[in-house]
């Protein structure tokens, strides 16, 4: 996240200690965000009632009351905002009643900068930042394709069974990861979330397993980690694929003994954690290159979730679409609508990207359009990346001329997605290959195709 999209979140901070609340909002100015700060129950609640916070950040011991009972009452009153705990006193219990209560995340003290950064752009995300397409307790889905996804969590999110879902970048895994733990009956305890692709190696055994205190430099107090925070619940591994061998190792004796041994401990803790696994990766393709264990590889993938990048659902884009620009017109008293050219661009454009791409698309356009969606609202790369750079047709173009561009564009891009293959273009727009080579000509695509894949 970077600074100009995070200037527009404002963060609520609560704590007692004068050099905590400092050092918390600092770090959140520095990297662009807002914030306001208290330094007991009863301020946070005044604050929430005169603006609006899309995170609040709390201590666990407050002098009035306790973090938990914050949590508790906006929980009530504010269900849709994210909490992160922050605590010096990591017991098991108050975490996980934390979590519980609607925290996203917890941070033991002492904490660095980028733990607090790398929490705060998380639970923004949750909430409604980057791949947030749910609609209510479900997800979006007007394709076949993501119908079938959605039925296989339905089928399994009740079992036990370890779950490995894959998919591109921006397609939403770890959004089906809670669909499958909301389903199951384990909803009533915590979710927690670990992105190992994104914690230092040398961090992340303390991070799943915690660790004593004493037992490295820097561990100046016992502190749990994400399994045991997890107990009873789903603990969610995102880019499992980036683990070194010698983790792959300590998760695989996890999974198999159910058990988990802190950094410095001499014994060991069982756990009751159902664990669902993420990747971009080919883990085939890293098995068979000696970089990911197989037994673990089969251990963690029991039942395989794919989820299909967007350009393979394209009924889901213009719903996707309508769904982010009705939430960022929430407040601003601005109801938002597509043209339909632009609907044009979206329903064609590849989106490598995904629904993250789709998703910062429509928040650029929300910013720079008063209403109505056009054209020259969306990010330049919509237009010129499709149909060779071909412009799309004016405001005023009739329907003749918007459907030969919007024919243009979904065939220029099939094939250039197949690198030209004809007959594996028709196949992917569902027409017969002669049928194809008559639209081509029709459209004068042939030349514009080859200089494309020159």
């Amino acid at each position: 996240m970077n600074e100009e999209s995070s200037n527009r979140y404002r963060v609520l901070v609560v704590d007692d200690e004068h050099q905590v609340l400092d050092l918390i909002t600092e770090v959140l100015r520095m990297s662009g965000f807002q914030s306001a700060s208290a330094m007991n129950a009863r301020q946070a609640l005044a604050s929430l009632r005169r603006e609006h916070f899309h995170l609040l950040i709390t201590d666990v011991r407050l002098p009035d009351s306790s973090g938990i009972d914050l949590l508790r009452i906006v929980r009530d009153k504010y269900p849709n905002l994210p909490a992160i705990v922050v605590t010096g006193y990591a017991s098991i219990d108050g975490t996980k009643e934390a979590l519980n209560l609607g925290a996203v995340d917890y941070i033991p003290k002492p904490f660095t900068p980028q733990q607090l950064l790398s929490a705060v752009e998380k639970a923004i995300a949750s909430s409604g930042g980057s791949g947030s397409f749910t609609a209510g307790k479900g997800m979006i889905s007007h394709s076949r394709t993501m119908d079938k996804v959605l039925d296989l969590v339905r089928r399994v999110a009740d079992t036990g069974s370890t779950v490995l879902i894959t998919g591109e970048s921006g397609t939403g895994k770890e959004l089906v990861a809670r669909l499958l733990h909301r389903q199951s009956r384990r909803a009533g305890m915590p979710f927690v979330s670990v992105n190992s692709g994104g914690i230092p190696e040398g961090l992340l055994e303390s991070e799943l397993f915690g660790h004593m205190k004493g037992s490295y430099t820097g561990a100046h107090s016992t502190t749990i980690g994400r399994f045991q925070a997890a107990e009873g619940g789903t603990l969610f591994l995102d880019e499992v694929g980036n683990m070194s061998m010698a983790m792959q190792v300590k998760l695989l004796r996890t999974l198999q003994e159910r058990e988990i041994t802190p950094v410095g401990a001499n014994s060991s803790v069982k756990i009751d954690v159902r664990l669902v696994a993420a990747t971009n990766s080919d883990l085939e393709a890293e098995v068979r290159a000696g970089r990911f264990r197989e037994d673990l590889y089969f251990r963690i993938n029991v039942i395989d979730i794919h989820i299909p990048p967007l350009r393979e659902r394209r009924d889901d884009i213009i719903p996707l679409a309508e769904h982010f620009l009705a939430a960022h017109s929430a407040g601003r008293d601005i109801d938002f609508s597509l043209s339909p050219q632009s609907a044009a661009l979206l329903a064609t454009y590849p989106w490598p990207g995904n629904v993250r791409e789709l998703e910062n698309a429509m928040e650029r356009a929300s910013v720079l359009s008063p209403g109505e969606i056009l054209p020259m609202h969306l990010p330049a790369r919509l237009t010129t990346d499709s149909g060779a750079g071909v412009p799309f047709p004016s405001e005023s173009a009739g329907l003749d001329e918007i459907v030969a561009a919007v024919e243009r564009v979904y065939i220029y891009n099939a094939l250039k997605s197949c690198g030209g293959v004809r007959s594996k273009a028709a196949r992917m727009l569902g027409i017969k290959r002669t049928t194809l080579l008559a639209r081509m000509r029709k459209l004068g695509l042939e030349y514009e195709l080859e200089r494309a894949l020159e």
